[in-house]
């Protein structure tokens, strides 16, 4: 007959068999976590909130070969920032583009009304982007 330790001998079932096979697990588990955190910080997820904000709030169709676009913006006073604002036809095409500089100010808070040249008649003007510069 054979004894159990003989048994667990045989096939791997040690004392520091278990400990090994536990220290390994909690190691994996410690990377795993660790590499979880990188990624949210890459991707942004623990950074600080945006530094601005761009609201749509408006547009007119001025004629067949113009729109007038509203937005309001929102940044911290003194940030410069340029804006894309874009007019599309009724297929969603982009039929005008225009890339707005805005100065630096003292308000948190700013209204702003652009025209945009376009090739025909747009049915919608809008932010397309912001970026701080």
């Amino acid at each position: 007959m054979t004894s159990p330790d003989t048994l667990s001998s045989r096939y791997g079932r040690t004392p520091g068999t278990a400990r090994r096979t536990r220290t390994i697990g909690i190691i994996a588990a410690v990377a795993v976590a660790i590499v979880f955190g990188l990624w949210l910080w890459w991707g942004g997820l623990l950074e600080a909130p945006a530094q601005f904000e761009a609201k749509d709030t408006g547009h007119t169709i001025e004629s067949d070969s113009r729109v007038s676009v509203r937005w309001q913006f929102t940044a911290e006073p003194g940030t410069p920032a340029s804006c894309a604002i874009q007019a599309l036809d009724s297929t969603f095409g982009i039929v005008g583009w225009r890339v707005v500089d805005l100065p630096p100010s003292d308000q948190n808070t700013r209204v702003f009304t652009e025209s945009v040249l376009t090739t025909e008649r747009a049915v919608t003007g809008l932010i397309y982007r912001c970026w701080l510069t």
